[in-house]
This record gives structure tokens, C-alpha cells and sequence, in this order.
């Protein structure tokens, strides 16, 4: 087995992660990743940020926004990879988040199977959903889906 060298470029970072050249220059923009820049202007990065990488992806998928990785990330000293401790730390915090997301979506399928079964798709004048159209009086916006 060869050594793995300490320092990737954006091609291989993007290879080894399976995350487009584009949303690294993202993420190193939004400060999640960080890079030292050779003497030709071209960007290294410290092997470990693999580990933020997928710590960054992985957040993403369950919604978790950018700018709250960023935050949980901002506690790392650069060029450290998220630990099995770290991971935990930050799914604890998100929990409640994650747990009212999935409300939300849960919200909006049972709201979305009662439309569908009265069949009169008109939130206007719908009797099990807006009996005499009593959202409108809360304004704008989708007040039963939130």
C-alpha cells in the first residue's frame, strides 16, 4: 500500500469525495473547508478535509442548513477532521431540528391526503380544510403547511 500524500489537489478532492470541483470552491468560500494556495496560485488541501467533506454532505442530506455546518464546523480548528465525538455532538444539537422538519413534512403530506380526498381541490372553498375560506383572514402564505 502506497502512502496517501498529505495534501490533495481540487481534482483529487473532488475524485476521493464524489463532490463536484465547484460546490469545494463553494464550500471553501462559505469558510467550511479551507485550502493553502501554491506558489502557481493553485489550491491544496489538507487531507482531513475528506472528513469535513462528508460531514458536510452529510448534514446536507437530512437539511441541515450551511450556514448552521459552518457554525458547528467554525468549532474545529482548521485542518482537523470532524471525530465520532464531534459527529454526536452536532446530531444532538440538530435533533430538534431535524425532528421538526420531519413534523413539517409529515404536516404537509396529511394536509396534502385530506385535500386530495374531499375532492374539490379549492383551498378557497373547501369544508374540511378552509370551511368559509377562515385563512384568508391570516393573510398571505401557506398557513396550514407550516
Amino acid at each position: 500500500m502506497t502512502d496517501l500524500p498529505a495534501e490533495l489537489t481540487i481534482g483529487q478532492l473532488s475524485e476521493r469525495s464524489g463532490v463536484p470541483t465547484s460546490a469545494l470552491r463553494f464550500y471553501e468560500r462559505e469558510g467550511l473547508i479551507h485550502s493553502r494556495r501554491t506558489s502557481g496560485n493553485q489550491r491544496r488541501y489538507h487531507r482531513t478535509t475528506l472528513r469535513r467533506v462528508a460531514f458536510i454532505r452529510a448534514s446536507q442530506s437530512v437539511g441541515i442548513p450551511l450556514a448552521l455546518i459552518g457554525e458547528v464546523l467554525g468549532f474545529l480548528p482548521a485542518d482537523t477532521p470532524p471525530t465520532k465525538e464531534f459527529w454526536l455532538r452536532a446530531a444532538e444539537c440538530w435533533s430538534e431540528a431535524i425532528n421538526d422538519r420531519i413534523a413539517r413534512l409529515e404536516r404537509m403530506r396529511d394536509r396534502f391526503t385530506a385535500c386530495i380526498g374531499c375532492g374539490c381541490l379549492s383551498f378557497t372553498e373547501c369544508a374540511l380544510v378552509n370551511p368559509n375560506d377562515q385563512l384568508a383572514g391570516r393573510g398571505p402564505g401557506a398557513h396550514l403547511l407550516r
